[in-house]
């Protein structure tokens, strides 16, 4: 099988991170890598223009791509999974996805991910569905308009985030579709949530591939590296191939740093870091 170029993404937010986040992409670069994609990388949902210019001057100077980009996802460390459902905040996350769309114009980012977010205490779950909805149908339109995608993930370790299966997340892809009309939006498999969260993953593969827009991957149990834990990355590798998904895989686990100046890519050979297909 012929390489398909920069199939595999580093995921900057994750990884290489005892430099710099401004510092990471060229380090993906000099790893081998052509793609690499970010958590938001700001700390506020509409950063100034100066951070704006320095994040999409430091993935240019690198000459690598920015193939996928979180949207606006709360405060993480304090638990937070995303906005999309917050029904006090759809002003942020519409003003989000404008800052978003805006730095696609610029690197051609074609993939964003919006969290879905929590289930909040003393809110209707069905108000916050309604409030994704619509939130969800602006981003895919404006997402539409530049030939990306939304993705929706189903995550694990927090137990009032709903989305937990492919299941889960291809209803709400469905309920946006159905009641809005849009249609830009697709499954982020994250492999290492959908095995924690019990999923089989050879059937999501075989039942939801076409649905698929971006694969994520890391060991389970761990969120480690690859052959850190007990999933066959090779198998689940050639059963997306052959069921015909060739957009980005990309590596969102967490490195070694038990061992100073380790390799986080060290189970990869330098050779077959563009295409898992390869």
């Amino acid at each position: 099988m012929g390489a398909v170029s920069s199939r595999y993404v580093v995921n900057c937010s994750i990884l290489l991170t005892d430099l710099p986040l401004l510092q990471r992409p060229c380090a993906a670069r000099a790893a081998g890598f052509e793609a690499v994609e970010f958590w938001w990388p700001f700390p506020d949902p509409v950063p100034g223009d100066r951070e704006v210019d320095a994040f999409v001057r430091a993935v240019t100077d690198a000459g690598v791509r920015l193939t996928a980009l979180n949207f606006e996802g709360g405060d993480l460390a304090a638990g937070e999974r995303g906005i999309v459902s917050h029904p006090d905040r759809q002003s942020a996350f519409r003003d989000n996805v404008d800052v978003a769309m805006g730095i696609a114009d610029r690197l051609g980012t074609k993939a964003f991910n919006a969290l879905y977010g929590n289930r909040l205490p003393g809110v209707a779950a069905q108000h916050q569905d309604d409030v994704a909805v619509e939130n969800l149908a602006y981003a895919a339109r404006k997402a539409q308009q530049i030939g990306a995608v939304i993705l929706v993930e189903p995550l694990s370790g927090v137990a009032s985030h709903p989305i937990r299966t492919a299941a889960d997340a291809i209803g709400v892809i469905d309920r946006v579709r159905e009641q809005t009309g849009a249609g830009a939006l697709r499954l982020l498999a994250d492999l290492y949530h959908l095995a924690v969260n019990g999923e089989d993953l050879a059937a999501v593969i075989d039942e939801h591939n076409d649905r698929i827009g971006h694969v994520q991957i890391a060991d389970a149990p761990g969120r480690g590296a690859p052959g850190t834990g007990t999933l066959d990355f090779p198998a689940l590798l050639t059963r997306l191939g052959e069921r015909g998904y060739r957009g980005h895989v990309s590596l969102e686990y967490r490195a070694d740093q038990s061992v100073a100046g380790s390799d986080p890519f060290a189970w990869l050979p330098p050779s077959q870091r563009l295409d898992p297909w390869a």
